[in-house]
């Protein structure tokens, strides 16, 4: 298989907001869940407790946004 079919997946994986009052993003890093977020700063906060000093939000070799990017945390209603 060639290089470009390889899978790849970001060490750091953001799960889609949950429904609620106070939604949340759950927060994976190498599959385990590590926290909730409830913005973009308690996600480098995560990163950060697991050893990256100035992680970047906006790599996708870092990071995956799962159900939207760094800017949505809530769910809306259709």
């Amino acid at each position: 298989m060639s290089e470009s079919g390889d899978i790849f997946h970001p060490p750091v994986v953001v799960r889609p907001p949950t429904r609620g009052e106070r939604p949340y993003r759950r927060v994976e890093i190498y599959g385990r869940t590590v926290g909730r977020a409830t913005g973009p700063e308690d996600v480098v906060e995560l990163i950060r407790h697991a050893g990256v000093a100035e992680p970047d939000l906006d790599d996708p070799d870092l990071v995956a946004w799962r159900g939207g990017d760094r800017t949505v945390w809530g769910r809306t209603v259709a």
